[in-house]
Parts: structure tokens; sequence; C-alpha cells
């Protein structure tokens, strides 16, 4: 975004910069939430799937008029005040730098949803995310992107310890994290055996595992693990994994980005299940 222009006269000394501001209108850092927890989202995807979100608990937003334009029927979600704005006002609410598109939300977090109640609603096929203590909340908001676009159900994080859903994860995620269902459990390891009792195959993604992930077999329910961006999953939760797997690479690189490595693994895995289903009669047509 360009930077603010002046409208000061020219033989006035410029004041010096407010404290905590780049430049003295700009914020250096992201500005922190609110006392309240409220915070902003930003980015034309990440404000229009909050807004579609029932879920989702939605209080200001701030928008150009091109923005608001762009949101069309979002926009008019009852209860929620819309101010018209220039992009400097919206510049001031978000971390510097961002690309906003033109509109912001203010917003309550998301309460995540109850195992049980996920668990209910799922059929005969099913596929779970488990991230353990991933912390980098754009690395959480890629994964949820790249989940959604792959057809997972649903995505199992830890209630402490793990990157918070905020503006961050919530613009990586470009409006996947008010779609897919997030779970926070209390216990990986308790979860891993609620699991593999309601018929999930529990299989862990590690560098070095005897496992190509190609070479999985077919089940109907699964629930792929993930462990944190450095030290990988934790023992207890990868004693309780059925299989470990892993993703062939060169010996020129020892490992890939977490959300590199689950979007291969996720679009692998769709494609044994797309092996073992056969063809309809319009793919054969």
């Amino acid at each position: 975004m360009s930077p603010r222009s002046s409208d000061k006269p020219m033989n006035r000394k410029p004041k010096k910069p407010a404290p905590g501001r780049a430049g003295g209108d700009r914020r250096a850092e992201p500005p922190a939430a609110e006392s309240n927890g409220h915070f902003w989202l930003y980015g034309h995807h990440a404000v229009a799937a909050a807004l579609k979100n029932p879920r989702r608990s939605c209080h200001l937003l701030l928008a150009t008029r091109q923005g608001l334009e762009r949101l069309g029927d979002a926009a008019r979600r009852r209860g929620v005040e819309i101010r018209i704005t220039d992009p400097r006002e919206i510049g001031r609410v978000v971390p510097q730098g961002a690309v906003h598109q033109g509109v912001a939300l203010k917003v309550a977090p998301l309460q995540p949803r109850p195992l049980e109640r996920v668990l209910a609603v799922q059929g005969a096929e099913s596929l779970f995310l488990m991230l353990d203590q991933i912390t980098d909340p754009r690395n959480v908001g890629a994964i949820l992107r790249t989940a959604l676009a792959l057809g997972v159900q649903a995505v199992i994080v830890q209630e402490r310890r793990s990157g918070e859903l905020n503006a961050a994860c919530a613009r990586a995620a470009a409006g996947a994290l008010d779609i897919i269902p997030i779970v926070a459990v209390t216990n990986l390891a308790r979860t891993i055996v609620r699991l593999k009792e309601a018929g999930y195959r529990v299989t862990g993604l590690q560098a070095q595992a005897p496992i190509p992930v190609e070479e999985l077999p077919y089940v109907p329910r699964r629930l792929l693990v993930f462990g944190s961006e450095g030290a990988g999953m934790r023992r207890l939760v990868s004693e309780g994994c059925d299989e470990l797997a892993r993703i062939h690479m060169t010996p020129h690189m020892e490992s890939l980005n977490v959300s590199v490595a689950c979007g291969i693994a996720l679009y692998v895995l769709k494609r044994v299940v797309a092996r073992r289903t056969p063809p309809t009669d319009a793919a054969l047509s």
C-alpha cells in the first residue's frame, strides 16, 4: 500500500513519529487484540467467509466502496455495522504493509467445534488432519486452505501450544478458517485412541518413516498427523499411530515446510482413493 500522503504546509516542520508507529501514521507491528478478544480480519476471501459463517460473531466492517461492492450480498449480514472509508483508515487497523483489498472486519474469535459432534456427522469415508503443536499461524492457515481444497472433513489441534486462529491464519487460509470444521482438544494422544474407536486408521508423517505415502493402502477413514515445524511429532502422538509414512525426496533436501508437506501428502492420498474408485459413466464418455 502506498505511504500516507501529507496535507501539511511545506514550510512547517513535520512532527516526530508517535511512539510505536512507523513514520508516525502506521503501526510497525500487527495491532494487538482488544481486551474483549476481538481482532481484525482483512482481505476479501477471509472477510467474505467470516460474514457468511453463522458461527462467527462479526461487529464492524470497514470497506472502501469498491471493496464493499466486491463483497456483494455477504456484506448485508444483519447486525454488522458498515463504515465506508478509504484505504488509509483500513491500513491503520491491519499489519503494516498488509494487502487488505479494501476490507477489514472486526470479529470475535471463532469457537472450535466439539469432537463428538463432528464425528456424528461423518459418512463412511472420512479424512481428518491432526496438527501436533504447529505454532505458526501462517502455516496453520496454509494447511487449512489445502485441507479444504482436497476434501478434508475436519482439522484437529491442541487447545494449547498451537498456532492462534487469528488474522494471519485467516489471511493464509483464504477463507478456509471459517469453512472447515476445527476441533480443539486437550490431549492429542487420547484423541487418537477415540478416533481409532470410531474406525479411523492413524497415519503419522515423518521424514525417516519406512513407508512412502503413495504406498499407503486405501482405508475409508483416515487420520493424518503432522508434527511441529521443528521437533516433529511428540513421542506419545507418534506411538499412537498405526503407521508412519514419508514423502519421497531426493537426498539434497532433508525436510519440507509443514504446509507444503501436508499439501503433497493429501494430494497423494487423493490419488490413492481415485485409483480405488471406479470411473463414472460421465468420465468414460
